[in-house]
C-alpha cells in the first residue's frame, strides 16, 4: 500500500510537471480569425462573473427542477405549488442579495 501510495504521488507531480504553465511570458500570437490577442490566454476574469455565473446556475437548476414538476403537479395537488412557491421565494431572495451587492451592475 505504501509503494502504491508512493506511486500515485509521485504520477500526480509528474503529471503536474508536465502540464504546468511556466512563470515566463508566454507566446501570444495570431488566435482564431488571425487577429491578434488582445490579452493572455490564461487571463483570469473579473470577479463580478463568478456572480452572474451563479445567478445563471441558480435560475437553470430552476428550470431542471420546474419541468418534473409541471408534469406532476395535478396529481399531486396544493403541497406541489406550496413547494414550488418555496423554491421560487429561495431563489427570489438569492437575486435580490445578488442585486444587492451589485452584481448585476455593469458600469
Amino acid at each position: 500500500m505504501l509503494v502504491l501510495g508512493a506511486a500515485l504521488v509521485g504520477g500526480g507531480y509528474a503529471v503536474h510537471r508536465a502540464t504546468a504553465i511556466s512563470s515566463a511570458t508566454l507566446f501570444v500570437g495570431p488566435f482564431l480569425s488571425g487577429g491578434i490577442a488582445g490579452e493572455h490566454a490564461v487571463s483570469r476574469y473579473h470577479a463580478r462573473w463568478y456572480a452572474v455565473t451563479l445567478l445563471f446556475l441558480a435560475f437553470d437548476v430552476e428550470m431542471l427542477f420546474m419541468y418534473p414538476w409541471a408534469l406532476v403537479v395535478a396529481d399531486i395537488g396544493a403541497s406541489a405549488i406550496i413547494e414550488m412557491f418555496v423554491l421560487l421565494a429561495l431563489l427570489a431572495v438569492g437575486v435580490l442579495y445578488a442585486w444587492r451587492e451589485g452584481a448585476l451592475e455593469w458600469a
